[in-house]
């Protein structure tokens, strides 16, 4: 906690001396009209900095500085520098409606990256839309930011997978790697990310010759699950399946083993939080996998790369799952506007929407023609409140 406490504070701290510099905060100061010096690029970050999911929004925002500090570092993108500029949605969709809104038209960035949640993304989407500004979310994983409709959405981006993708491996990871048959769900009925991700593996699990054999749910900020925990361990399942975020997940898990189920438990990327040791205990995660978007313990020589220098700018605090993703976002920004060869929005766009083979914290990202990324997944399995990796999966 003393750690968090330390992070906000620094966080406060960076807001602050944003304010002071007219939410530059850089030492060039935005031209009277409210444009861009002519040495900078501005980037928008729609950050849930406090409130529900801040702790998954402070790893995403320092993973984003670092790839700009390294850009700026070598001089920049064309010889101009990116300066980033930060507003706190407060994990609340209607407040990251009003950060894309103050962003645009105060601020005149020509890229927004965040928000966190896909919940406050879908909120901004039309803002960002209407003002031909590309918005590109490093954790928002719902299907409907880029595609919605049967329609690509043409100024959404990411650089996450999608819900049905981490539903599908999990599922695939209990039949195929678990050997089992008869499952339970436990999904945040209040989250559409939970729930699309609950739909998934049902589906998966369903047509190849498995069986759900309950399907429960909670809300968010519950704290008490026993009672319907003591439900699904009458079905007698083999393994459940928790999507989720930290804050619940992590009293399920913990109240799950109190109730004496002692089958695996499964999750998706919303687990990845030092929170959920907290919370769990860390015997009580043992026999427990999820899905996430890399793990520190791939040998691969760039996510070491990544790595190293995330905890040599950060007191050598290891890199989450959101941080890496918050990376790969400044990187795609800074590899879109070296290839447009302007910072204009429209070729911005342009440009991110061909992005191909580009090298990231998290390995070789494309996008696909939905604007998705195409990438591998790993499966991480907590041993004695440490994520080990388990398998990655291409």
């Amino acid at each position: 906690m003393k750690k968090y406490a330390k992070l906000i504070s620094a966080l406060g701290l960076s807001l602050a001396v944003f304010a002071s510099a007219g939410c530059g905060g850089g030492k060039e100061a935005a031209k009277p009209d409210g444009k861009s010096a002519a040495n900078e690029i501005r980037v928008g970050g729609n950050f849930e900095l406090t409130g529900g999911v801040s702790n998954f929004a402070q790893s995403a925002y320092k993973g984003v500085k670092l790839a700009f500090k390294e850009i700026n570092e070598k001089g920049g993108i064309d010889g101009k520098k990116i300066n980033l500029i930060v507003a706190d949605n407060k994990s609340e969709a209607s407040e990251a409606t009003n950060a894309t809104t103050k962003l645009i038209s105060q601020d005149k960035v020509v890229t927004i990256i965040g928000p966190i949640v896909s919940g406050s993304v879908l909120a901004s989407a039309q803002v960002a839309t209407d003002n031909k500004i590309p918005m590109l979310t490093p954790t928002g994983t719902n299907e409907d930011i880029t595609f919605k409709d049967g329609k690509v959405r043409p100024y959404l981006f990411r650089s996450c997978f999608i819900d049905p993708f981490q539903g599908e491996i999990m599922a695939k990871f209990a039949l195929n790697s678990l050997q089992v048959k008869n499952v339970a769900i436990f999904k945040d009925s209040s989250s559409d990310y939970a729930k699309r991700l609950g739909e998934v593996f049902r589906e998966i699990v369903e047509k190849n010759g498995g069986a759900v054999v309950a399907e429960e749910a909670y809300l968010q900020k519950d704290t008490d699950f026993k009672s319907t925990l003591t439900k699904i361990k009458a079905s007698n399942p083999e393994v459940i399946f928790i999507p989720g975020y930290y804050q619940e997940v992590g009293l399920i898990v913990k109240q799950a083993r109190e109730l004496g189920m002692t089958m695996p438990l499964l999750g998706s990327d919303g687990w990845d939080s030092p929170k959920t040791v907290d919370l769990a205990g860390a015997a009580a995660l043992n026999n427990t996998y999820f899905c996430n978007h890399y793990s520190v313990e791939d040998n691969d020589p760039n996510i070491q790369k990544f790595v190293e220098a995330f905890k040599k700018e950060y007191n050598n605090e290891t890199p989450d799952a959101f941080a890496a993703l918050g990376y790969d976002a400044g990187i795609m920004f800074a590899d879109s506007v070296k290839r447009a060869g302007s910072a204009d929005p429209q070729k911005i766009r342009d440009a991110m929407e061909k992005i191909k083979d580009l090298q990231v914290a998290t390995g070789k990202l494309t996008l696909d023609e939905k604007h998705n990324p195409v990438k591998s997944a790993v499966i991480i399995e907590m041993k004695d409140g440490k994520q080990t990796f388990k398998e990655k999966i291409n």
